[in-house]
């Protein structure tokens, strides 16, 4: 899934529960559930790398951001439950954040066995890595689409 789509089903997590520490837990959980659904990929074949998808990720984490703030704004919502959706779209973008370090530091020893199991989570067994079952299209993005709908309406209307 893209990083909106994380950070607003993480956003509703805060909205609806007030306990941090299940909070993390469940967007995390929810992170990595997401993530074996099919979805489009940043980097949608061998040639793509940070330098050339860079404004894909940036352009998408400033969705989610926008579209929380644009609710925290004009929400009631008080202090704890403005700190509990940051919390949950936070840690529901985590393991992306993560797999990003990875990639930077390869020497932190924890960071290869989180970003396996990333890796399993993607499902890579049944949508491999570039296939065309990933490439960045409205079919593969359809997925990210219909469950970024269905958060904004919980965070925004229930």
């Amino acid at each position: 899934m893209i990083l909106t789509t994380h950070a607003l089903t993480g956003a509703v997590i805060g909205k609806t529960i007030n306990i941090p520490w299940l909070i993390i837990l469940l967007s995390l959980a929810i992170h990595y559930l997401m993530d074996g659904i099919r979805h489009a990929e940043y980097f949608d074949d061998r040639t793509a790398n940070v330098k050339n998808t860079w404004w894909k990720v940036a352009l998408d984490f400033a969705a989610g951001v926008v579209l929380i703030f644009f609710y925290l704004y004009f929400s009631d919502s008080d202090i704890n439950i403005t700190k509990n959706i940051l919390l949950g779209a936070f840690f529901s973008m985590f393991p992306d954040l993560l797999t990003v370090i990875h990639w930077r530091f390869k020497k932190i020893p924890v960071l290869p066995q989180i970003k396996k199991f990333h890796s399993l989570a993607h499902r890579y067994d049944r949508f491999p890595k570039y296939s065309p079952e990933r490439q960045w299209n409205l079919r593969n993005s359809a997925n990210d689409i219909i469950l970024s709908l269905i958060a904004i309406l919980f965070l925004f209307i229930l």
